[in-house]
C-alpha cells in the first residue's frame, strides 16, 4: 500500500502572498523548516497570476525563477511542493490581471485569447520546476470555479461545456511526461450547486486525482455545530463523494485543503476537530493525502482580512507553533505509518444522477439534503458508507467492481443549508 500524504497549504509568515512581490528567501526557508519540524512531507504553493503574467503574452522569467527557487527550498528542507496556477481568488480576495478586467473586460473560461494564454502559462510553470526532484506536480488554480457565477460579483459565466473546455485545455498544455500529478481543484459547489457549470464529472474524471476542498463554514457546521458527526466527518463524506462520479474505481482522492474556522468552531475545539476529521477522511480506502489549510496565520498587521482568516494556521503569526498544528503532526505521523489500508465499503448511499452522470438534484448532495442526510445518518451509527451514482447500480459489474453489497436510496428530499459564501451567519435552512 502506498503510504498516506500529509501537508500544508503555504502561507507565507511575512507579508502573506504579497511576498511574491520580493520573496524574502532567509523567512521563506525559516517557515519551511518549520513545517518540515512537524514531519510534514509537502507543501502547496501558490503564486500569484498577476505577477506571473501581468500581460496576456508576456510570462515574467523573473517570476518563475522565483517559483523554482520556493520549490528548490522545500527540497532542502525535505518538503515535496505542488505549484498552482492560476491565482485566482485567496482569502476573499480577487487577484486577476488588468488584462481581464475594466476596460478590456473578457472571460478566462471561454475567450479563446485568454485560454490560450492561460494554456502557456501552465505550460511554462511546469517547465520550470519540472526537473526538481521535489516537483509533487501543478494544480490549475485555487477554486477557480468561484469565477464563474454566482456568488460571485462580477462573474465570468461559462457552460458546463465551456468549463470542461476550460480544463482540458489547461491540463493539456502540460506535457503527460510522468514529471508531476496534473490537476484541477474547484471549491464545493461542484457538488452542492445546482446549475453550477463546473460537474462532479469534471472533478472526478479529469486530471490524474480528485482533489477536493472540506470547509464546514458552508451550511454544515451553522447547521449541525461545528464539533458535530456532520462537521468532523464533511471530508470523510466528500472523499466518498467523489469517488462515486469517478469512472476509475482505483482513482485517488487528495483532501487538498481542509481547516478548523474559528468561525464555527472555538479556538479549543480546533485540536480536536483536526484530528478527528483527518481520522475520519484516512478510513476511506481511496484518500492519496491530505493537505491543512493553513501554514501560518495572517499577521494582523494586515488589514481587512475576513476575521478567520488571522487564524487559520497551524503557526502563528511569529512562527509558533499552535496546539492544532501538533495535534495534526501526531495524527499525520500515526496515519502515514498505518499497517494496512482500510477495509472496502459494502454499502453506499445512492445518488440520482442524469443520462449525463449529472446530479439530478446537487442540493440533495449538500449539507441538509437527502443523500447528505442518509450518509451522515449511517455513518452516525458507526457503518462505513460509501456514495455511488443510480447508473453504477444499474450496472451489476460495475456495482461488483466497487465492492458494494447493499444500496441505500435517500428519502425524499431534505432542505439544504449549503451557503456558497464563507460566512458564518449564513442561513441554516434554505438552499443558496
Amino acid at each position: 500500500m502506498t503510504a498516506l500524504r500529509f501537508g500544508v497549504n503555504y502561507t507565507p509568515r511575512k507579508d502573506w502572498f504579497y511576498s511574491w512581490l520580493e520573496p524574502s528567501w532567509d523567512e521563506i526557508r525559516r517557515d519551511l523548516d518549520g513545517i518540515a519540524s512537524l514531519g510534514l512531507d509537502h507543501v502547496r504553493i501558490f503564486p500569484f497570476w498577476p505577477i506571473l503574467q501581468p500581460n496576456r503574452t508576456l510570462i515574467r522569467p523573473r517570476a518563475l525563477a522565483d517559483v523554482r527557487e520556493l520549490v528548490r527550498i522545500a527540497g532542502e528542507a525535505g518538503l515535496d511542493a505542488s505549484v498552482d496556477v492560476i491565482q485566482g481568488h485567496m482569502s476573499s480576495y480577487d487577484f486577476v490581471p488588468a488584462w481581464l478586467t475594466s476596460w478590456h473586460t473578457t472571460n478566462m473560461f471561454t475567450d479563446a485569447g485568454a485560454l490560450q494564454a492561460q494554456a502557456e502559462l501552465a505550460r511554462a510553470l511546469h517547465e520550470a520546476v519540472a526537473d526538481l526532484p521535489n516537483y509533487l506536480g501543478l494544480t490549475l488554480g485555487n477554486e477557480v470555479n468561484q469565477f464563474s457565477g454566482d456568488p460571485h460579483p462580477a462573474p465570468m459565466r461559462a457552460s458546463s461545456e465551456q468549463a470542461g473546455n476550460w480544463i482540458r485545455t489547461l491540463l493539456d498544455a502540460v506535457p503527460a511526461d510522468g514529471r508531476g500529478l496534473r490537476l484541477h481543484a474547484e471549491y464545493d459547489a461542484v457538488w452542492y450547486l445546482d446549475d453550477h457549470p463546473f460537474l462532479p464529472t469534471h472533478a472526478a474524471r479529469l486530471g490524474d486525482v480528485t482533489a477536493i476542498h472540506s470547509w464546514i463554514f458552508n451550511g454544515t457546521a451553522q447547521r449541525y455545530g461545528g464539533m458535530s458527526a456532520q462537521s468532523v466527518r464533511h471530508g470523510e463524506y466528500l472523499v466518498e463523494l467523489a469517488r462515486a462520479f469517478a469512472t476509475d474505481v482505483d482513482r485517488p482522492v487528495w483532501l487538498q485543503e481542509i481547516g478548523a474556522p474559528l468561525n464555527c468552531l472555538d479556538a479549543s475545539e480546533a485540536p480536536a476537530f483536526c484530528e478527528q476529521a483527518v481520522r475520519h477522511a484516512a478510513d476511506s480506502p481511496a484518500l492519496w493525502g491530505v493537505t491543512w489549510w493553513c501554514s501560518h496565520d495572517v499577521d494582523r498587521s494586515l488589514a481587512d482580512f475576513p476575521e478567520l482568516e488571522y487564524s487559520l494556521g497551524l503557526f502563528d503569526a511569529d512562527g509558533k507553533v499552535k496546539p492544532i498544528g501538533r495535534a495534526f503532526a501526531a495524527v499525520a505521523e500515526e496515519l502515514r505509518g498505518r499497517a494496512a489500508a482500510p477495509d472496502p465499503r459494502r454499502e453506499a448511499v445512492v445518488v440520482e444522477v442524469d443520462d449525463d452522470d449529472v446530479p439530478v438534484r446537487r442540493a440533495d448532495l449538500a449539507p441538509g439534503g437527502a443523500v447528505f442526510t442518509a450518509w451522515t445518518d449511517l455513518a452516525r451509527e458507526g457503518r462505513r458508507p460509501a456514495v455511488v451514482t443510480s447508473a453504477t447500480v444499474a450496472s451489476a459489474a460495475d456495482l461488483a467492481a466497487r465492492g458494494v453489497t447493499a444500496v441505500h436510496l435517500p428519502a425524499a428530499s431534505g432542505v439544504s443549508a449549503y451557503s456558497a459564501v464563507s460566512d458564518s451567519s449564513a442561513l441554516a435552512t434554505g438552499s443558496m
